[in-house]
């Protein structure tokens, strides 16, 4: 009886791998969408491959910032700083090769490499995840460092998402960028301010120029709420210049800022300290749904996420 191999064809040989990488954009998708309503509310709202590249961006910023704010009881500083050095000697690698056995560097390295992502951002989020483990209080110019790594960087990641089909990719990357940055700042400082009291009390951080933790003045909790919502302005009139399947996304991710921001400046400082300002979840669903009607998306809806 003769036997008929059949040869592997490019789809047999190719398939293990193809399910590698959707394990992985699975496994980003999760860890967004278990840790931040808010992100997770908003990049629903993305076109579905713009979505994954967010996610397997954010996927990475998420495991890099546990490293550093939740380590476990018995780990030690050292040990976290090695664990922070290897994750991110694992994601150069995975720039350089385009595969890596930790699914959420795999999914972020796949991403970086076709959407032009590359070490000059990568480097800086490193820096002010490591400046966590050396820095507790801050200096104007030590905070501005820490605002581009931890934040400003991830804004200008997106964006490269944002512009991985775009013809003029680099033109409209210099046009977007200032805005990105603006916006991301905006995100972080209004987390500073969420977070004063547990930064300061549980992490021993000390993040805003000129607002003491234990005593916070109103005027310089009123101070940095006029600079966030600056960042927020100058975000805002960079939102129609983005891609269709993007803007109703940002658009949400903007506003719901906004109304944090808003939530904080009626909030007494002492108070915030105590009890984190949140945006209900209904409240979060209103925002998307307005934010839909404002872009020209009106069939865009948006499911309330748990507040």
């Amino acid at each position: 009886m003769t036997v008929s191999v059949r040869p592997p064809t490019q789809s047999d040989d190719t398939r293990p791998y193809h399910h590698y990488d959707d394990v992985a954009d699975e496994t980003a998708a999760l860890v967004i969408s278990s840790y931040s309503s808010s992100f997770g509310l908003a990049s629903r709202l993305l076109a579905k491959p713009v979505r994954r590249d967010v996610h397997n961006i954010y996927a990475l910023v998420r495991v890099a910032d546990e490293i550093v704010d939740a380590p476990r009881p018995d780990q030690t500083e050292t040990q976290r700083r090695q664990a922070l050095d290897a994750l991110e000697t694992e994601v150069i690698a995975a720039l350089r090769t385009g595969s890596s056995s930790n699914l959420v560097v795999h999914a972020f390295a796949r991403t970086a490499r076709r959407t032009g992502i590359d070490a000059a951002l990568v480097a800086p989020f490193f820096a002010s995840m490591r400046a966590d483990l050396d820095c507790a209080v801050h200096d104007e110019q030590s905070l501005a460092d820490y605002i581009y790594g931890s934040a400003e960087v991830v804004g200008l990641m997106c964006v490269h998402a944002f512009l991985s089909d775009h013809p003029h990719r680099k033109a409209r990357y210099d046009q977007l960028a200032p805005g990105a940055r603006r916006l991301g700042a905006a995100f972080q400082k209004v987390n500073f301010l969420r977070d004063l009291g547990e930064d300061a009390g549980q992490l021993g951080r000390r993040y805003l120029v000129g607002l003491d933790p234990d005593h916070p003045t109103e005027q310089a909790w009123q101070h940095w709420l006029d600079d966030i919502d600056a960042d927020l302005a100058a975000a805002a009139r960079t939102i129609p210049l983005l891609p269709n399947g993007t803007r109703v996304a940002v658009c949400t991710a903007h506003d719901i800022f906004a109304d944090l921001s808003r939530r904080l400046r009626a909030t007494p400082p002492a108070q915030a300290c105590r009890t984190r300002v949140r945006v209900p979840g209904r409240e979060k669903a209103r925002i998307a749904a307005a934010a839909a009607l404002r872009r020209g998306n009106p069939r865009v809806t948006a499911q309330a996420p748990a507040s």
